[in-house]
């Protein structure tokens, strides 16, 4: 059975390493996963002042993460913590108080940077507010990807033997996870 995967890059850049990497990640993932961006860039900030009527643009949100059997988040490192416009989406998707999208959603984080530690302090991060919003996370593997240019393609083809070991190797073990926690906690994605 295939599991539909909604996906968020944590940049607002089209430019973005880690949009780079999330076409690589959709090409060497089983293919029982199907993927769709969940857009972010169009929402406003966030105010409770919204909880009672919700801009299209956060409906549009909530109806996409409710529609998914799991989440993927590839995101950046900000000022060593995630991206703002990321941390807005959440802020959206987990509101009002009672409504959260993400609870009990199998989740896996992933980011890349140009330095060596790889957006470790902001998966960290990311990882503390999913956990307070719920979300069933993949702990392990880890993957914390230092992104050199010359490994990856812009349609997603990975030159370097053991970099796309190791994300068809993440991919695999997310599948994994997303079934494990759909058997113990089934989703309804049709209503």
């Amino acid at each position: 059975m295939a599991h539909r995967v909604g996906y968020f890059v944590g940049s607002l850049s089209s430019t973005s390493i880690n949009r780079i990497l999330a076409t690589a990640l959709i090409d060497l993932a089983p293919q029982d996963l199907e993927f769709f961006e969940i857009p972010i860039k169009d929402l406003p900030l966030y105010s409770q002042d919204y909880d009672e009527s919700y801009p299209p643009e956060a409906v549009a949100l909530k109806e996409a993460i409710d529609s998914a059997d799991a989440v993927l988040f590839v995101t950046p490192e900000y000022n060593r913590s995630i991206p703002g416009g990321l941390k807005n989406a959440i802020d959206w998707a987990s509101r009002p108080w009672g409504q959260n999208s993400f609870d009990h959603i199998p989740a896996a984080v992933i980011g890349a940077s140009v330095g060596a530690i790889g957006t470790a302090v902001a998966q960290q991060s990311l990882r503390g507010v999913l956990s307070f919003c719920n979300a069933r996370q993949m702990t392990a593997p880890e993957a914390y990807i230092q992104f050199k240019a010359e490994h990856y393609s812009d349609d997603g083809t990975v030159s370097h033997p053991d970099t796309a070991d190791f994300l068809r190797g993440f991919m695999t073990e997310f599948r994994d996870h997303i079934e494990r926690v759909l058997t113990v906690l089934p989703r309804d994605t049709d209503g």
